[in-house]
């Protein structure tokens, strides 16, 4: 569900289009399906799932093929167009700063290197009864602050997300150092949880 826009937000979202696109060609993302997917997709029921910030659709492809129908968004459209046209596939392209989920409609979220906060705000309320997210991504590494070169607004914090799906029942939470696409040293927190 997109929310209206005034003209400062637009041309930033134009601004972010660009960058992700120059970004999504100049240093392309792997086309491997994301470890925490393969090893956790079975708990979810095969229905409804949503990939957020999906990228060229490596994860989105892989739950197509198991049978989900899978809404992709994201923001650059050079990326939504490598996702190949598939029944099972319905493809957005959106400013996730402005879209909200739609309440109790998906089977499966995941959100896999991406973190927009509003979001993940939003995500409980749009699991079924019995759904499942599938949630990893960056955290700060206070105790060694040279780690990465990422912008600091977009790691979570320790436990920020655990804490986040604490409503949830958690299956599986980690937070461990690991070497980001980059090649660089950084720390990833990875969730697993269902609703009641």
């Amino acid at each position: 569900m997109k929310k209206e826009i005034n003209y400062s937000e637009r041309n930033t979202m134009i601004e972010d289009k660009e960058r992700w696109n120059i970004r999504h060609v100049e240093k392309p993302m792997p086309h491997y399906v994301a470890p925490i997917l393969e090893k956790y997709t079975e708990l979810a029921n095969v229905g409804t799932a949503l990939d957020v910030a999906c990228g060229i659709g490596r994860n989105t492809h892989y739950l197509a093929d198991l049978g989900f129908t899978v809404d992709a968004i994201d923001l650059s459209d050079y990326a939504l167009g490598q996702i190949r046209e598939d029944e099972k596939i319905i493809k957005y392209e959106v400013d996730l700063d402005f879209y909200d989920l739609e309440k109790q409609k998906y089977d499966l979220i995941i959100n896999i290197n991406y973190l927009n906060r509003r979001l993940m705000a939003q995500m409980t309320e749009a699991l079924n009864a019995k759904g499942t997210v599938i949630f990893e991504t960056f955290i700060v590494a206070h105790d060694k602050p040279e780690k990465g070169s990422m912008n600091p607004d977009y790691l979570l914090n320790p436990n920020e997300l655990l804490n986040a799906f604490k409503d949830l029942n958690i299956i599986y939470y980690e937070e461990k150092d690991v070497i980001n696409l980059r090649g660089e040293e950084a720390r990833l927190a990875s969730l697993v949880a269902k609703k009641f």
